[in-house]
């Protein structure tokens, strides 16, 4: 964990990634928590913000509700690599971008209001790179996204439960819910009352938007809501991908046993996209140096105990691009 944080710092990152109060002056609460004023939480998550610990204090989304992401790779030369990230990275729909250790050597995540302008985005990433990007939708969540448990390097977890009915939370969505969430694009502002802030931009009262707020989270259309952090400002360098190739009798069962071991930050099913991609299954491992990811990897192999479970940890090199997702129609790239 990264040592420089004060002990104070150290509750606003960790204990509000999920659970951030639905009050009206939110950062007030978390002062009467802590024992300090209002003002100082605000100022100190100015500064969380400013050194890049934070990204944005607000919601994560559940993918493919509100409108469609995917995961895609470009097997970029390494000679390229830098101009082609510059290209990806200036569509407003790419909300990660990293570089890992693998042909496949750019990942990025392509987020927008339908599927068919993130197929647009991709087909016009390959006609300007002159690369073919894998397209690698989620199938199937395993692991509900609460959280980075900064203490132990590991995912807040609960024990895992039944594969959500996505097409039931979109049928359960409203317009005003539509209208909401666009609003949150960019989180809350740190301010005394930002709730107020997000309802005056949707023309609506304070208590209105909380309300929904609370109608959304209940109904696990927003997965979390609080502080969301970035981990490798805080200590966490190793990052790797880990990737495998299940055989598809086996999937769910591997898919709900990675999704609770307490390193797993993430787990999903993906499209095998054959000849060139055969893994199906891809989970999030992070650790502070790379000796312990590659244990962990190690010990989720043969924890998972299918005959010789192909698992490679792609491990990151470089992040070109990271920021919250948004569901709004946006304009193409120029």
């Amino acid at each position: 964990m990264n040592t420089a944080l004060s002990p104070l710092d150290f509750r606003l990152l960790n204990d509000w990634q999920r659970g951030f109060p639905l009050v009206s002056r939110p950062y007030a609460e978390l002062a009467a928590q802590l024992g300090i004023g209002e003002n100082e939480v605000l100022a100190r998550l100015a500064d969380l913000k400013a050194r890049g610990h934070v990204s944005r204090v607000g919601a994560v989304f559940r993918p493919h509700v509100l409108g469609w992401s995917t995961l895609a790779a470009v097997a970029c030369p390494p000679e390229r690599i830098e101009a082609v990230a510059v290209v990806i990275d200036g569509f407003a729909e790419v909300n990660h971008n990293y570089e890992r250790e693998h042909r496949y050597s750019l990942w990025f995540v392509v987020t927008a209001a339908s599927r068919n302008r993130v197929a647009e985005v991709l087909d016009e990433i390959r006609r300007r790179t002159g690369l073919r990007p894998l397209d690698l939708p989620m199938v199937a969540d395993y692991h509900i996204d609460l959280g980075f448990d900064l203490a132990h390097a590991r995912g807040h977890l609960d024990p895992a439960g039944p594969a959500v009915d996505v097409a039931r939370l979109r049928a359960a969505l409203v317009a005003e819910d539509i209208v909401l969430t666009r609003a949150l694009d960019g989180g809350l502002e740190q301010i005394a009352r930002p709730y107020a802030a997000l309802a005056a931009r949707c023309g609506w009262t304070e208590d209105a938007v909380l309300a929904r707020l609370e109608r959304l989270i209940g109904l696990g259309v927003i997965r979390r809501f609080g502080v969301v952090v970035r981990h490798r400002e805080l200590g966490y360098h190793a990052n790797a991908m880990v990737v495998w190739d299940i055989p598809e009798a086996d999937l769910d069962a591997v898919g709900w046993l990675l999704a609770g071991q307490p390193a797993v930050t993430l787990c999903y099913q993906r499209p095998r996209r054959l000849p060139d991609w055969r893994f199906n299954l891809f989970s999030m491992v992070h650790g502070q140096d790379r000796s312990a990811v590659l244990d962990e990897v190690e010990r989720l192999r043969t924890l998972v105990g299918v005959a010789v479970p192909d698992a490679q940890p792609l491990f990151s090199r470089r992040r070109f691009k990271q920021c919250g997702a948004s569901y709004a129609p946006l304009a193409k790239a120029a």
